[in-house]
């Protein structure tokens, strides 16, 4: 048996107000709530030690309380230092029974102090937001991998750096990847990303977004849901891109598309959601207007150069609104950096709607009844089930009061034929 993992957390008095917020998102998370009812009649996970590396907020709590009502022994840890809500982290140690280690604001050592806890605790099925922990997995114990069934991965960043290691030879557990079911990528990064994204930013900075320049750099679907949000407030939006079909994509959009040295010029709004680092560098701070915002949506603080901007500055102005430095140029020109560079809509603001993480959660908790109940996955990165998806989709227009059509046995059969033609 495993040593206990402990709570850590920043205040237990919060736990409250937590709980009062996670009940909220709750209510607004049908399809979840659906799962959680089957999940306690059936028990799937009865009493099996699941670690997760999540984004500490109020919908995490009802994607918990589902794998805790199959039966988990969970532990969870943040998977980005600022998007850990405090009173959310006291209110699921409290009252729904789940081991939290995680503060808001919590520094580098201690953030791999919680993940390396998380893993102590000999987990069969991980939960990752950005790869952390399954990277940290593969590179601290190497002893356990054996025993871990397999790694669900909620995020872009997280498949990016997965499939990558399954390149190199160096992915050893199977993996699902989560953020590419339909019922994820195309709701959860356009939708949730476009609209929390918008709204970091403007509680961050109180702007106006209307008459202003945005540049958007990256045109996925985080990047779609941005810009297309952005547009929607009145903001005159340009994209940067590296890929080819996806800036043509964007002009035809009806977006401009032009190099980020050429946008640095113009943008009075700057996010970057690429899952690259140095998106925006030297070269583009040095031509930046005086007061232009820079931030970034995509998962790691990597994509804006903190560092240079840093060399760059003749001095840096810290907090100058919640969220906000201000880094002095030599000429007197003001950069603006929000939340550090890290997730704005998670450090700014409260992250994705729930009813979106309804469905992205849905598929998490799905999955990993499903790795469990397969024979010896193979070792690699898995795509979500077909009929997982379909599941979800289904249930969530059920909840939506939407129906659709169906089709007609004639209509059935002439779709698997071929012989009728004009």
């Amino acid at each position: 048996m495993t040593d206990p993992v402990l709570p850590h957390i920043a205040d237990p008095s919060l736990a409250a107000g937590g709980r009062r917020r996670a009940d909220w998102a709750s209510r607004q998370m049908p399809v979840l709530e659906k799962v959680r009812e089957r999940f306690a009649q059936e028990k799937p996970f009865d009493g099996r030690a699941i670690s997760a590396c999540l984004h500490v907020t109020a919908e995490t709590v009802v994607l918990m309380r589902t794998l805790k009502a199959g039966g988990a022994d969970l532990v969870l840890v943040a998977s980005n230092p600022l998007s850990t809500q405090d009173d959310v982290a006291a209110s699921m140690v409290a009252h729904d029974g789940v081991t939290v280690q995680a503060l808001r604001g919590e520094d580098t050592t201690t953030y791999y102090k919680h993940i390396r806890a998380a893993l102590d605790r000999g987990p069969v099925i991980t939960l990752d937001d950005g790869a952390d922990l399954v990277s940290t997995l593969h590179k601290e114990y190497e002893d356990s991998l054996n025993d871990v069934r397999c790694s669900m991965e909620e995020t872009t960043t997280g498949v990016i750096r997965l499939r990558a290691m399954d390149a190199d030879g160096a992915l050893k557990i199977p993996v699902v990847a989560v953020n590419d079911a339909m019922t994820k990528h195309l709701f959860d990064n356009r939708y949730g990303t476009g609209q929390s994204t918008v709204d970091g930013v403007i509680r961050a900075t109180d702007i106006l977004m209307a008459g202003s320049i945005s540049v958007v750099a990256g045109y996925g679907w985080c990047g779609r849901g941005v810009a297309n949000r952005l547009r929607g407030q009145g903001s005159r939006v340009i994209i940067t891109e590296v890929d080819h079909v996806k800036a043509l994509e964007a002009a035809m959009d009806g977006f401009e598309v032009m190099p980020m040295l050429d946008a640095a010029r113009a943008g009075d709004l700057f996010v970057t959601l690429t899952g690259d680092t140095s998106v925006i560098r030297r070269e583009h701070f040095e031509v930046m207007k005086d007061g232009a915002l820079v931030a970034n949506s995509g998962h790691f603080d990597v994509e804006v150069d903190l560092k240079i901007v840093e060399e760059m500055a003749e001095s840096v102005e810290e907090n100058v609104r919640n969220h906000v430095d201000a880094y002095i140029m030599p000429d007197g020109r003001r950069i603006n950096v929000l939340a550090k560079g890290r997730l704005i809509n998670l450090a700014a603001a409260e992250g994705h709607p729930a009813s979106v993480m309804d469905m992205s959660f849905s598929v998490q908790a799905l999955c990993c009844e499903w790795a469990l109940k397969q024979d010896g996955l193979e070792v690699r990165v898995h795509s979500v089930p077909k009929e997982i998806d379909d599941w979800v989709a289904r249930l969530k227009l059920e909840t939506m009061n939407i129906g659709i059509d169906t089709l007609s046995e004639e209509q059935e059969n002439y779709l698997k034929s071929w012989q009728m033609g004009t």
